[in-house]
């Protein structure tokens, strides 16, 4: 799965931007995008960040609107060359996230857009185990990604997006049960909603 179309998209960030406008466009835009994640939490200036797989911060500059505290993990290093000449306020690491050089118990906030469907099934799980590791006792973790969709009329779309730039760990993805996943490494759930005809989740849980 996934075409040419995959491997230019992450080579020429002008297209990567360009395919994210067209795609926000299903929930009213990029910038009301940026904000499912975090509608209803409680952040302010000293909350401690973790923009968790941050590619080339996009979503890194939104959190700076909410907290100073920010740092952006991510394993590429074109990607993050990217995010710190776009948004160089923030603090940076380059790791997977299955492996996170970071401390327990530092971080208020995890967030996370529209990449653990790049995971495996064991990744997945990998990586919550360490998001729930790196967050403080009531830290939140947030993440925004696709869904199978709940309304037959979006199923053309997704897949056809999903045959043009996704690969098959897309496909796994939607057909987890991700807020179950997170419950089983202790996490409570917060929030759980559905957008574009329940092509998109979006899951907030707490430790």
């Amino acid at each position: 799965m996934a075409t040419i179309l995959r491997s230019w998209s992450y080579q020429y960030q002008w297209l990567y931007d360009a395919i994210s406008r067209i795609a926000a466009l299903s929930v009213g835009g990029e910038g009301r995008f940026r904000q499912l994640a975090l509608q209803g939490l409680s952040i302010n200036s000293q909350s401690k960040i973790l923009d968790l797989c941050c590619g080339s911060g996009q979503a890194t500059q939104v959190l700076l609107q909410y907290s100073q505290n920010v740092t952006g993990l991510d394993a590429s290093p074109l990607s993050l060359q990217r995010a710190k000449n776009n948004v160089p306020e923030a603090d940076y690491v380059q790791a997977f996230a299955e492996d996170m050089p970071l401390a327990d118990n530092t971080f208020d906030l995890v967030h996370t857009s529209v990449a653990m469907h790049e995971m495996k099934p064991e990744q997945l799980r990998l990586i919550f185990s360490q998001v729930y590791r790196v967050l403080k006792p009531g830290g939140v973790f947030t993440l925004v990604d696709f869904h199978a969709p709940t309304n037959p009329l979006f199923w053309p779309g997704i897949s056809v997006f999903m045959w043009l730039f996704e690969t098959e760990t897309a496909w796994q993805l939607i057909n987890t049960d991700l807020l179950g996943l997170l419950q089983e490494f202790g996490f409570q759930e917060l929030q759980h909603h559905l957008y574009a005809g329940g092509s998109l989740q979006v899951i907030q849980v707490r430790k």
